[in-house]
């Protein structure tokens, strides 16, 4: 029986690479844009008129960061009120996630923050300033209170695609370092492996 363990695939990553899987969750209210950033870094694609998520979507995507594999397992969570108490399911155990917002509309981030925080003590929390193409229409701008919290900020457009791709890999090399971190801590504790492996 031939030796099937030891090959590589062709369109897998290469040896010796490290792999590293996060789950990633993406809080905010509804329409501001969610489902179409991630429809735009997943599949490349925007739909102008996108039908409101109910409960949550999933959808992964795969990176190569330098000479890691970053998997994305994605959270997509609804923004209308009555789905709001559904949102611990959804964000337990996430390492990382994105808190979108609208800069035309002048809705509060505060329960979107909150519910990012204190998923997880380690979590990597990016703002998304999303509809950056309306910049005309403009409402509010967060890029000082994300630099006052230490929180990733960037501002984004679906429509155009305008640091969608980068927010996402700032994500995944931010979500490394932690993971780097915290396999330092745990060495010798024996709770796991973290999430990055070779």
């Amino acid at each position: 029986m031939a030796n099937r363990g030891g090959a590589t695939r062709p369109n897998g990553p290469n040896a010796g690479n490290k792999i590293c899987q996060f789950k990633l969750v993406l809080l905010g209210e509804s329409a501001v844009g969610k489902s179409s950033l991630v429809l735009r870094f997943v599949k490349g694609q925007f739909h102008e008129f996108q039908e409101s998520t109910i409960g949550a979507a999933f959808l992964t995507q795969t990176v190569c960061l330098d000479d890691t594999t970053v998997k994305f397992e994605i959270w997509d969570t609804a923004g209308q009120e009555r789905y709001h108490s559904l949102a611990p399911m959804y964000y337990r155990g996430a390492q990382a996630a994105i808190v979108v917002y609208d800069i035309t509309n002048e809705a509060p981030l505060v329960q979107q923050l909150m519910i990012a925080c204190i998923a997880s003590p380690n979590i990597v929390i990016a703002l998304s300033g999303n509809k950056a193409d309306l910049a005309n229409k403009r409402a509010v701008d967060f890029q000082s209170y994300a630099d006052d919290n230490s929180l990733l900020f960037m501002e984004t457009s679906a429509k155009t695609s305008m640091n969608v791709n980068e927010i996402f890999m700032a994500i995944g090399g931010d979500c490394q370092k932690v993971s780097h971190r915290l396999a330092g801590a745990n060495s010798g504790r024996n709770r796991g492996a973290p999430c990055c492996s070779n």
